[in-house]
């Protein structure tokens, strides 16, 4: 069983940021990517926001890029999101995202999702 718990979600003024964490426990043998989603008010789908690889490697959605980093240890199973400049527009629940390996098989897991509000 493998679980991703997020952190660091919370009510920010235009201009502001934040920084999101997620953290991987279970039985990994190793985690492939690691990404962040998230689904705006009204919307069903969840967007990509930013997603990085096991070496590094990183892509962004456009609408964030330049204000958005994202960054894994892997010594510790975590990714972050680091969010600056934020936008009333980027308010939305942010779903972390991890493709985790147990044994030979590779998962797909989800965190519960963290509440992030861009409001004067």
């Amino acid at each position: 069983q493998v679980q991703l718990v997020e952190s660091g979600g919370g009510l920010v003024q235009p201009g502001g940021s934040l920084r999101l964490s997620c953290a991987a426990s279970g039985s990994i043998f190793s985690i492939n990517d690691m990404g962040w989603y998230r689904q705006a008010p009204g919307k069903q789908q969840r967007e990509l926001v930013a997603v990085i690889t096991k070496g590094g490697s990183t892509n962004y959605a456009d609408s964030v890029k330049g204000r958005f980093t994202i960054s894994r240890d892997n010594a510790k199973n975590t990714v972050y999101l680091q969010m600056n400049s934020l936008k009333p527009e980027d308010t939305a629940v942010y779903y972390c995202n991890a493709r985790v390996v147990v044994n030979v098989f590779e998962y797909d897991y989800w965190g519960q999702g963290t509440q992030v509000t861009v409001s004067s």
